[in-house]
């Protein structure tokens, strides 16, 4: 089966390949290399577009955030359709539902995003969903917070943290946050493409995490001994200070894709701990 990747320098395109490299003839192509009008899509079976302005911490232009995560995955949809494309996999986001909450997303909950990246996201779902016929199918993968060997921004920061500061203020955390390590989505992303399955796909690992468990566990593959404990006013002078802090902190983000296990006979290849492990040494050869 031949493929077509965008974002392969990414962190999901880097794995996918490295992975079934074998498996697929993967060709890439870069919106910020390549000219959209030279791309040649004949042969191709199944897109998968990972490329994205994705969320950022700070926030970016609300103009670039449509421009990049609206008009080029239909322009490139649209090009893909033209062409005889059969199968059009794009990467979005929880962050279509809305923020934090303590009710598990399912694949059917009411979208309210809150921000513009997640505006961008829901609205390039719905226009591929006009696009969907029966010689093109749509595959909507959502992901919570991906991780692995060589993850950047708030994993990594915690990794640093937990190596470095033997006390942390975060003990007895009792919230649920899914994730999902990266072998485990590429894995969804497999099935998706091998059944040609269409709708809407969540990815996650089997059982949600707590910020205590999810320290003590990098902990214990840093080979680290460290102290959780709770500090009086810290939650809430973190709320008041830096409420995105926070929120990943203390707030829960659940993800319940029982129909997404289903529809795909799915069974996550790696459990959340031989992510992180993976995580912290690398995979070995």
């Amino acid at each position: 089966m031949k493929l077509l990747l965008t974002g392969g320098r990414g962190f999901i395109g880097n794995y996918f390949q490295n992975k079934y490299v074998t498996k697929y003839n993967i060709k890439t192509f870069s919106f910020q290399k390549d000219s959209i009008e030279s791309l040649k899509l004949k042969n191709i079976d199944t897109i998968i577009h990972l490329s994205a302005l994705v969320h950022q911490m700070g926030g970016a232009d609300k103009k670039e955030y449509f421009r990049i995560n609206v008009d080029n995955t239909l322009t490139l949809a649209h090009q893909a359709k033209q062409n005889g494309v059969k199968h059009f996999v794009f990467m979005s986001s929880v962050k279509v539902y809305g923020e934090e909450t303590d009710t598990p997303y399912t694949e059917d909950t009411v979208c309210h995003p809150q921000d513009d990246y997640g505006l961008s996201k829901l609205e390039a779902e719905q226009k591929l969903k006009k696009l969907e016929d029966e010689n093109f199918i749509i595959s909507i993968i959502r992901t919570p917070i991906v991780y692995g060997h060589g993850v950047k921004a708030n994993i990594k920061n915690l990794v640093g943290l937990v190596q470095k500061v033997p006390v942390l203020p975060f003990g007895n955390i009792k919230n649920r946050r899914s994730m999902v390590y990266i072998g485990n989505i590429c894995y969804l992303m497999d099935q998706v493409i091998r059944q040609q399955k269409s709708g809407i796909f969540l990815a996650s690992d089997d059982r949600p995490l707590s910020t205590t468990k999810l320290i003590q566990l990098i902990a214990k593959e840093l080979n680290k001994n460290i102290f959780l404990i709770q500090i009086p006013f810290f939650k809430t002078l973190l709320k008041t200070m830096k409420p995105s802090f926070y929120k990943r902190l203390y707030e829960s983000l659940e993800i319940d894709n029982i129909n997404t296990i289903g529809k795909l006979n799915l069974k996550n290849p790696y459990s959340t701990e031989q992510g992180i492990h993976i995580m912290i040494h690398g995979e070995e050869t």
